[in-house]
């Protein structure tokens, strides 16, 4: 998540991912997030767009936050570019998976007591770029 140049001017400012807590608060909400995922209903068209192991998917979040938010680049370091909507294109993603994504993941900020100015700061940057990735039309 880059910081808007506006906001730029204090040399104090911390970034998303030191507001958050650093790589132990990303991996903790990692692990809400995909612990939800499984365990919550309302998820469950989210759900079955992951296959049946989700450890790859708790890694590869984790790098990528990290780094979005950030803090250290460990997806780039390990994947590369992210790529993000073209690493998705094999997985149907429309209405429903942005929505429950969306909400999985402020219920796990929620739960996890991310404070309401961050959270809302990263769910309006979640939204964007969930919103970016869908790649089914809308159904009439």
């Amino acid at each position: 998540m880059h910081s808007d140049p506006d906001e730029a001017g204090a040399a104090d400012e911390q970034t998303p991912f030191d507001r958050m807590g650093g790589e132990q608060a990303v991996r903790a909400l990692v692990e809400r997030f995909y612990d939800l995922m499984d365990l919550e209903p309302d998820y469950a068209v989210l759900r079955g767009v992951h296959g049946p192991d989700l450890a790859q998917a708790r890694e590869r979040l984790f790098w990528f936050l990290c780094g979005w938010m950030g803090g250290p680049q460990h997806y780039i370091e390990r994947m590369g570019h992210p790529r993000l909507r073209q690493r998705h294109l094999p997985f149907s993603i429309g209405l429903a998976e942005r929505d429950q994504w969306l909400a999985c993941m402020d219920q796990a900020l929620r739960e996890l007591g991310v404070d309401d100015g961050l959270r809302r700061r990263l769910n309006g940057a979640f939204f964007e770029t969930a919103d970016w990735m869908r790649n089914r039309a809308n159904p009439m």
